[in-house]
């Protein structure tokens, strides 16, 4: 039988295991596909420690890891038009991607260009496209600057560099330790901790165009300060009412193929690293995890299941 990485209850660590399970079968709009590779993420330790998608029932358990992965496609459900077996596609999940199959959305799946790794690609569903989204929504012109905070991160550092490529100046809010990493994506760094608010308005002395939040919290009620009148705040970071209070609103996601195929084309043309750091074959999916969760990871991490 097939192998899944899977949380068996709300809690740790010690809640996943790795186990054998059902071959899932794609049901209308769905395509099933033989995993290559799957991007770790914060939201996937958070679903295991108990985290609520808005909207979400009672999970059964066990419940298969991962949001995002990339591979070949096995079978296509009925009204699947577009793909076939054999097509190399990335995507959301609809079951988790620390598996050896998994169901992907057609209307969420992308065709993996030839010059994108498996790896690669499936770092762009959730870190890459919500860095993108975010951006369209801010709408900042060419020559403005845009403030990132948690610029070290997945999504922070996609957005970095997508900003680059829109012609913004990015001021990017990370830890000291990320600084080198930070600079790497074109951003001018700021360290993080008391005071930083400061030291991005000796960056910037006249305030900056817009802000993408990663953080949220003080941080965000922070950025708000810090920008000139008139601009615009998003937040992956923060409630939607948070946001609100202070002029700004949620990242609205799109999740859409278009804006798959949008991210994609970015890192085929050199303009977007997604800077896989380190990859895990599935059977070590729990350290992939750890490396996560930490809050230390640069970049993305990457479970390969290929060669597990």
């Amino acid at each position: 039988m097939p192998k899944a990485y899977v949380f068996t209850r709300y809690g740790g660590p010690e809640a996943e295991a790795l186990v054998e399970v059902d071959r899932p079968r794609p049901g209308p709009g769905e395509v099933l596909i033989a995993v290559r590779a799957a991007g770790v993420n914060p939201v996937d330790w958070k679903l295991r420690a108990g985290f609520r998608r808005p909207g979400a029932g009672e999970p059964v358990f066990p419940v298969v890891m991962g949001s995002e992965a990339a591979g070949v496609v096995e079978e296509t459900g009925a009204g699947v038009t577009g793909f076939g077996a054999g097509d190399e596609v990335f995507g959301n999940t609809v079951t988790g991607g620390y598996a050896q199959y998994v169901l992907l959305p057609a209307a969420v799946t992308a065709h993996k260009p030839a010059a994108l790794s498996f790896a690669d690609a499936a770092t762009l569903p959730v870190a890459a496209a919500t860095a993108y989204d975010g951006l369209r929504q801010l709408g900042l012109p060419a020559g403005a600057t845009v403030l990132v905070t948690g610029a070290g991160g997945g999504v922070g550092s996609a957005a970095a560099q997508i900003a680059r490529a829109l012609g913004l100046r990015v001021v990017g809010v990370s830890g000291e330790g990320k600084k080198d990493f930070v600079e790497s994506l074109g951003a001018v760094h700021v360290p993080s901790g008391p005071g930083w608010g400061e030291r991005v308005r000796a960056v910037a002395p006249d305030g900056v165009d817009g802000v993408y939040d990663l953080v949220g919290g003080d941080v965000l009620t922070e950025a708000a300060g810090l920008l000139t009148g008139g601009a615009r705040l998003v937040t992956a970071g923060a409630p939607v009412e948070t946001v609100e209070a202070l002029g700004g609103a949620r990242v609205a996601r799109e999740r859409t193929a278009a804006v798959l195929d949008a991210v994609a084309d970015l890192v085929v043309r050199g303009e977007l690293d997604p800077h896989v750091t380190r990859t895990f074959p599935l059977h070590q999916a729990g350290d992939a995890l750890r490396e996560v969760e930490a809050g230390h990871a640069r970049g993305k991490i990457v479970i390969e299941v290929a060669s597990s």
